[in-house]
């Protein structure tokens, strides 16, 4: 039998092996470890493998396997390996922004891509049906999060107040002002307005300030109230940064030029 017959039966095993055992992701270094060797039969094998849709390698010498329930899709969801994804890059982590959200259940509008905060500049991936963006935050290992179980593990995610500190530090990731007090709106509830405050003291004020004038703007006056103190003898500033800022009112409570109108959708 040809070395590459041989590597077409082995590679199949050792693909449906591991999802036999709960595990739907592998790297080149487990291949080469369970079945002794990594040459050309070896790459020729899960090439075919990934042609037939039976795995997706969004990173080289990283692969996901594809189960029968996803062959359709193409792909499973981000949620099953980015942990995985990133402990092989060697990688701080955490999903955030409006992904963040959407696990706490302010999914009102279902996030387009999946977002990964990490602590520098990342290619995204592109699969079928699963886009990752990665966002980048010097503070990406320092973020409070949250480990949510996932079908096959757990994943890191950014608290619900850092991820609302998040939403108006990245504004143009979150979908821009109307959509970040969309979000808001949904994740009021569970914002602790204590924790926000303590995590605030390393938030830029302005920052803070937007995000305590689109808190009362959704009705939760009782979160933003720890927040007032970020506005005291502060210089005023627009609330929209890429607005013109000539005609607008003053709010003072929060020491913001109100430039822009902001219309959370209806939930």
């Amino acid at each position: 039998m040809t070395p590459q017959r041989i590597a077409d039966r082995k590679v199949p095993d050792f693909v449906d092996r591991l999802q036999a055992e709960g595990r739907y992701t592998f790297t080149r270094t487990d291949v080469r470890e369970t079945l002794g060797q990594w040459n050309a039969a070896i790459r020729g094998a899960l090439r075919r493998l990934d042609k037939v849709g039976r795995i997706v390698r969004p990173r080289e010498g990283f692969y996901v396997i594809v189960p029968l329930e996803y062959l359709s899709a193409g792909s499973p969801p981000a949620t099953w390996f980015v942990h995985d994804l990133m402990t092989y890059l060697a990688r701080p982590y955490y999903v955030g922004l409006l992904s963040a959200s959407a696990l706490y259940g302010a999914a009102h509008q279902k996030p387009q891509e999946f977002q990964v905060v990490t602590d520098r500049p990342t290619r995204g991936i592109t699969m079928p049906r699963v886009r990752v963006r990665f966002v980048v935050s010097s503070r990406a290992g320092e973020t409070p999060t949250k480990e949510m179980k996932t079908a096959t593990g757990f994943i890191r995610v950014s608290t619900p107040e850092a991820t609302a500190l998040d939403l108006v530090h990245f504004p143009s990731a979150a979908g821009h002002l109307n959509n970040i007090a969309t979000v808001l709106l949904e994740m009021a509830e569970q914002l602790d307005p204590r924790e926000l405050r303590r995590l605030s003291e390393t938030a830029p004020s302005v920052e803070v300030r937007r995000l305590g004038f689109l808190l009362d703007l959704v009705g939760a006056e009782d979160v933003a109230n720890p927040l007032r103190t970020f506005s005291r003898d502060r210089p005023p500033k627009p609330l929209d940064p890429g607005a013109p800022q000539r005609g607008s009112r003053r709010n003072d409570r929060w020491m913001l030029y109100i430039n822009t109108t902001v219309e959370p959708d209806e939930i």
